[in-house]
């Protein structure tokens, strides 16, 4: 009921383990073998569970991916053309390393166009639109998965949203039990109902716009010091830094940040020339910090102790963690 209330649908299962759970129960109920599918390309920022050939979606169903222009957007367009060419049986929409806004009505439009299912994969930002500081895709989508943890600020799970006749048309509970779980992780439920309570209180409206304002000052902070950005932005709480100016790979720079105490993970670019065990860019967000109290002021401080990294390499490292351990001093955990 809380999660209903919070997103503002007539359906929600609450019982997924994780959102690749809930990803895989919605694929399980409206898909057979072989279908086609559209999701957003690895490379350019979508998930694993979007038709990864290393997943169970990218070896079940016929993927054809879409993804983003030069200037790191997706590309509607494209998209259309796409969908229109190979006419899937599901498009999804969402994504896990990209750092603008989705339009969820223009993916509408297209699915309408093709003859497609929408569902949604709000992961990342699903914090952002209970907060209303995203476009929600409720309205829009046949079906939105999300997690519940990420900028939702809950327990690892998953969950599952629509409206009832969509519920009651894919029988998205038979889909998830016995489909494709056993028992209820009922600790987890709990502290789901926790966390959707917390996301109903306007502190945690407070919380997310202070995510979104981080996210805007390291982003500038990191420009500033002639870090490229994939997209030359971001408009929800990640960004990603876009390494090849620099000759470095995303795994090495990974390695150079945790040596400063920076937690942060290698990722793709868009046509990254790079494994994805390699990579060529670093995923940056801004939940976390945002939880710990530090503000923008802070932002470019850490947007500081990057640069030296990325920069300097290992002889800044030292630097780095300096103006790391400043800021944990200044933001005690206990």
């Amino acid at each position: 009921e809380r999660a209903k209330e919070l997103f503002g649908c007539e359906y929600a299962n609450v019982q997924p383990h994780s959102g690749a759970q809930a990803n895989l129960a919605v694929q399980f109920a409206i898909l057979k073998l072989g279908d086609t599918v559209m999701g957003m390309n690895l490379d350019h920022g979508g998930h694993l569970t979007h038709g990864s050939p290393a997943n169970i979606s990218g070896t079940y169903f016929n993927i054809v991916p879409y993804g983003v222009n030069d200037e790191g957007f997706i590309d509607y367009d494209k998209l259309r053309e796409i969908a229109l060419d190979c006419k899937p049986k599901m498009i999804i929409a969402g994504a896990s390393a990209y750092a603008r806004a989705i339009d969820f009505k223009k993916f509408r439009e297209i699915a309408d166009e093709a003859g497609a299912v929408l569902m949604v994969d709000m992961a990342h930002i699903a914090g952002l639109v209970a907060a209303g500081l995203h476009e929600s895709p409720i309205p829009y989508a046949d079906v939105v998965t999300t997690t519940t943890h990420k900028t939702l600020r809950g327990p690892r799970g998953g969950l599952i949203l629509s409206s009832q006749e969509a519920a009651d048309k894919y029988n998205f509970n038979k889909a998830v039990f016995p489909g494709i779980q056993g028992g209820p992780l009922m600790h987890v439920i709990a502290a789901k109902a926790v966390c959707f309570k917390e996301a109903l209180s306007d502190d945690f409206k407070k919380y997310q716009q202070g995510i979104i304002d981080n996210a805007q000052a390291l982003c500038k902070g990191l420009m500033d010091r002639g870090i490229k950005i994939v997209s030359g932005g971001t408009d929800n709480h990640l960004m990603l830094m876009d390494l090849t100016p620099f000759d470095l790979t995303g795994k090495a720079v990974e390695k150079l940040l945790d040596e400063a105490h920076i937690t942060a993970n290698k990722n793709t670019i868009p046509n990254d020339p790079k494994s994805p065990f390699v990579t060529s860019g670093i995923r940056l967000g801004t939940p976390a910090v945002t939880s710990r109290g530090m503000n923008t002021e802070d932002m470019d401080r850490i947007a500081e102790a990057i640069a030296l990294v990325v920069k300097g390499g290992e002889e800044k490292v030292g630097e780095a963690r300096a103006i790391v351990d400043e800021l944990t001093k200044k933001y005690p955990l206990i």
